[in-house]
């Protein structure tokens, strides 16, 4: 099948397809007598490898490594494992600054009389100007 046809079975993009091979994630496609990529069962198996990797937050390099362990018959799923641990402990830190920036958001909210007068607490609290109830986490 063509680059085109791959991408779509995979839910990627002809670009996306073509950047990976270009930064060396995946072997460049064979090509037929045409110039034209074609991808086997192989090339759909690692374009879906990376496609579910990358949903589920892995970086490309992490995707590299993620490949090396799936073509390699010797690997041990202790070193996987640590992988997907190290991803999950990325997820929780995401999900706690989250909920920080959430908090901050709903302290704005609050904040505002969200009515017609020209004075916000969301614009002052952004600015620094707002020196009461200023929500946590001065990040903003």
């Amino acid at each position: 099948m063509n680059i085109s046809q791959a991408a779509k079975v995979v839910g990627l993009t002809a670009k996306a397809l073509r950047h990976y091979e270009s930064i060396g994630l995946l072997q460049p496609a064979q090509r037929a007598h045409n110039g034209y990529r074609e991808y086997g069962e192989l090339e759909i198996t690692q374009l879906r490898f990376v496609q579910r990797a990358r949903s589920n937050g892995f970086s490309l390099d992490e995707c590299r490594e993620l490949l090396a362990h799936f073509h390699d018959p010797e690997r041990q799923s202790a070193h996987v494992k640590i992988l997907v641990m190290h991803r999950v402990e990325a997820v929780d830190e995401e999900i706690t600054r989250l909920q920080v920036e959430r908090k901050n958001l709903l302290a704005m909210a609050q904040l505002c009389a969200g009515d017609e007068s020209p004075h916000c607490a969301i614009i002052d609290t952004l600015a620094g100007t707002n020196k009461e109830n200023k929500p946590d986490g001065d990040r903003l």
